[in-house]
């Protein structure tokens, strides 16, 4: 079994050495990549199959092809360079630790902790998260519901179905055409459990992992086997008696395919388990927002607003309502009705000023943003990306500029990742402290 981990943008030559990656499973990893929504045309958005290399793109994760499997782990400045077993374990932490924000899982400091960072791959660690919530889960019992029953019994139990009875059932008068509810584990939650132990032990390669989703596997042996295409989200009901269960069912999700990642499988296909970043960084900075400025009185809306670019006119230019480009911001910033920010993350490096002036912020991202200012009525607006250490400062601020002719300030801003416990911190402060100064409380 060939397994190997590179970091987004990096390359992976072909060969046989412990750095290196056969050919031959390079084309089968590359065909699982073209397989996916997200690899665009050829997969290239996910992997480019050169002739002598694999080059990770800026999708991370995890993809399984037969005999060999591909990880691509994200590059975060502070954490290494992503050679050694010690800095990709810490990757590993981090990119789980975003995962979990962005699904707003709540992952115990000892569970984290257990997990084996070092030793397994990203699946196998969401294998083994997975495992571990669903025993706690099951040894206080499987959720149960009361379904609607129907059976042809001798004695007459809940209630008689009528037309079943003298029309099914007229020549068997020994029989009753009975309905009834009856309390049962065989529901669309546990349906869904059952089906993500059924995948993942198709998948995992842990010893360990397979050991214990073996022992699950007994735990719902009652439960219908579906079809994971055919699995019922929409009907698993969530309440305080079953409060336990509501991780889980994200975890089953992100592993059997939902919202950042796209999952793939099928005979020859293999598997994939993918998360585009750029994704990923804006849901999670976002609700790294909402918990740092819970109780300040500024709310945080996550791919809110959707107002329109254009309104339409007619030959009398009268408008006629229709609407054209509506937009989408990552985050805004409100107080009350007022909007008091716009944020636009950015999954890429920014430049140290002192090499570029416009520190590689793009023409279009600038536009954007004026465009987000103008129709928003917004006056503070912030590009955030990840820090990184050639910038020479500290992460926070980096540059600040007035759009002409306007009253709108453009920020570029970054957050160190390097140590996800301070993001909070960092990015709350970001937005404090520019509240502050647009309110007069403090000075610039």
């Amino acid at each position: 079994m060939i397994s190997r981990t590179v970091l987004e943008w990096r390359k992976i030559r072909y060969g046989d050495g412990p750095e290196e990656i056969p050919e031959w499973a390079a084309d089968r990893i590359a065909a699982v990549a073209r397989a996916n929504p997200l690899g665009g045309e050829e997969g290239a958005r996910i992997l480019q199959h050169g002739r002598t290399a694999l080059r990770a793109q800026q999708v991370v994760g995890v993809i399984a092809a037969q005999d060999c499997t591909l990880e691509i782990l994200p590059k975060i400045d502070g954490l290494g360079d992503g050679d050694s077993a010690a800095s990709q374990a810490q990757i590993r932490r981090n990119l789980v630790h975003m995962l979990a924000v962005a699904l707003d899982l709540n992952i115990a400091a000892g569970q984290m902790a257990r997990l084996g960072w070092q030793d397994e791959s990203l699946l196998e660690v969401l294998i083994r998260l997975f495992c571990d919530r669903l025993f706690e889960a099951v040894h206080l019992g499987l959720s149960r519901r009361y379904v609607s029953m129907e059976e042809d019994i001798p004695t007459l139990r809940g209630r008689l179905d009528i037309i079943r009875q003298f029309s099914t059932l007229a020549a068997s008068p020994d029989r009753l055409a009975c309905r009834f509810d009856e309390l049962s584990s065989d529901i669309p939650l546990n349906q869904i459990m059952k089906a993500a132990v059924a995948r993942l032990l198709q998948l995992s390669r842990s010893t360990h992992n397979q050991r214990r989703l073996r022992e699950l596997s007994f735990a719902f042996a009652d439960v219908s086997d579906v079809p994971v295409q055919s699995l019922r989200w929409n009907s698993v009901i969530l309440d305080r008696t079953n409060a336990r269960w509501k991780d889980l069912l994200k975890l089953a999700r992100l592993l059997l395919g939902e919202r950042f990642q796209t999952t793939t499988s099928g005979h020859g296909r293999g598997f994939s388990l993918l998360f585009e970043m750029n994704t990923l960084f804006e849901e999670f900075v976002g609700r790294t927002l909402r918990r740092a400025l819970a109780g300040t009185g500024l709310q945080v809306d996550l791919q809110g607003g959707r107002l329109h670019c254009l309104a339409e006119l007619d030959v009398d230019r009268a408008l006629t309502g229709r609407r054209l480009f509506m937009t989408k911001p990552d985050i805004i910033i409100r107080r009350g009705s007022e909007r008091v920010m716009i944020i636009d993350t950015k999954w890429k490096r920014l430049a140290p000023s002192i090499d570029d002036p416009k520190q590689g912020v793009s023409q279009s991202d600038v536009y954007q943003m004026m465009a987000y200012g103008r129709i928003y009525q917004c006056p503070d607006l912030m590009l955030l990306y990840p820090h990184h250490d050639d910038l020479k400062s500290l992460a926070g601020l980096q540059s600040q500029h007035s759009v002409v002719g306007s009253e709108d300030e453009l920020f570029a801003a970054t957050l160190d990742l390097s140590d996800l416990k301070s993001v909070a911190l960092q990015a709350g402060n970001l937005v404090r402290h520019q509240n502050d100064l647009e309110a007069g409380t403090i000075s610039a």
